[in-house]
């Protein structure tokens, strides 16, 4: 974890990505961060504006016990259940990460500064249970810059509109593939106009929808080395950043049609794409891939601290690397498949994939909680 001192040298790629409208946000979070003033420092040097937290970062930051020690004696004394004392781990930190970063979203007016909680993976299938986790969530952390995760799922959909037609703001998760992307986008519109319809003010209810970048490349280019033709091996490292760049001529679509335009005339704020797991994961890529070649406005690039590090070191930001591909992102993509590499059938595999992943990290946290709370000998439920 990086001091205050070393995060003020060659921050200059940071601050270009922040001035062409690239919202920096960290895609990790732990109480150790926040109580070391490693976050503060980060917002104050680093151009981090907001926070990312999924099952997995709270499995590694929780499941350790660093820094949690009083908390757990605490709950063991009270008897609480396993699912109880991890949601009073997790909203306390999501909590304090809201009130170091309440600055940005007041001078942002509500734009960034934002901190996400992810409804328990669990729920992914089931719509009621969802928007009721969403609700809970967002009166446990109580501050108007969280966001609660649901993930893009046939289930998680129209809890999506229930929630933001609720005034809460939404951070939705696990997308992979341009058609669920279009459904987010008109789950949010219509959470839009429910909560137009029930008289809440627009401008207070934001919204990013995470694609999922590096993941993509990961499976596809799998596919592509285990045909080991040249045209195939060509393609590598290609498919990621198309799907992406097609993602963002979508968001481009729908903001600008004449359903949205009455929203925006009441104040309402677009859903800025947010691109998701973008640390590299082939070592034969540069580790600034998915940061220096996803460049648009109005969007959010999410990213683990080493990925943050390496855009401060050597990232090549150069203006807008988005908007001028598409043409090209569509060529890539039909390669992919005239290869016999079947896209829907790669992104309905790793939305499956992406909530199960959840799934095991959030249990295995429950695991970990349970065995704390029992050596202080309570027998969690």
């Amino acid at each position: 974890m990086i001091t205050v001192t070393e995060a003020t040298a060659n921050a200059g790629a940071l601050k270009r990505l922040s001035d062409e409208g690239v919202s920096i946000w960290l895609d990790d979070l732990s109480r150790r961060r926040i109580e070391s003033g490693n976050l503060a420092g980060l917002v104050a040097t680093r151009n981090v504006v907001g926070v990312t937290t999924n099952p997995s970062i709270f499995q590694a930051a929780i499941g350790s016990g660093e820094g949690y020690e009083e908390q757990l004696a605490d709950l063991a004394v009270r008897g609480v259940t396993v699912d109880e004392a991890v949601r009073m781990m997790t909203t306390a930190d999501v909590r304090a990460a809201a009130d170091v970063l309440r600055p940005v979203y007041e001078a942002t007016g509500g734009r960034d500064g934002r901190v996400s909680i992810e409804v328990d993976p669990r729920l992914a299938h089931d719509t009621t249970a969802t928007v009721a986790e969403a609700r809970q969530l967002a009166w446990l952390v109580d501050r108007p810059n969280v966001m609660i995760k649901i993930p893009a799922t046939k289930a998680g959909l129209p809890a999506i509109t229930e929630v933001i037609g609720a005034g809460i703001s939404v951070n939705v998760t696990l997308i992979f593939s341009l058609e669920r992307y279009r459904e987010v986008m008109d789950a949010y519109v219509a959470g839009l106009e429910k909560a137009q319809a029930a008289g809440l003010d627009l401008s207070g209810i934001h919204s990013v929808a995470s694609f999922f970048v590096s993941r993509v490349d990961s499976e596809i280019d799998k596919r592509l080395t285990l045909l080991g033709t040249d045209e195939a091996l060509a393609l590598k490292g290609r498919a990621a950043l198309a799907n992406a760049r097609l993602a963002y001529e979508a968001y481009e679509h729908v903001f600008a049609g004449a359903r949205w335009q009455a929203l925006g005339g009441a104040r309402a704020n677009r859903q800025r794409p947010l691109w998701a797991s973008t640390g590299v994961k082939d070592p034969a890529y540069k580790d600034t891939l998915y940061v220096d070649e996803l460049v648009a406005p109005g969007t959010v690039n999410t990213m683990p601290e080493a990925t943050l590090n390496a855009v401060a070191d050597h990232g090549d930001v150069q203006g807008d690397t988005v908007t001028g591909g598409y043409a090209q992102a569509r060529a890539d993509l039909a390669a992919v498949e005239r290869l016999g590499i079947a896209y829907d059938e790669v992104v309905r595999q790793l939305e499956d994939e992406g909530v199960a992943k959840f799934e095991v990290a959030w249990q295995e946290l429950l695991d970990a909680v349970t065995k704390s709370l029992n050596s202080k000998g309570v027998d969690a439920e």
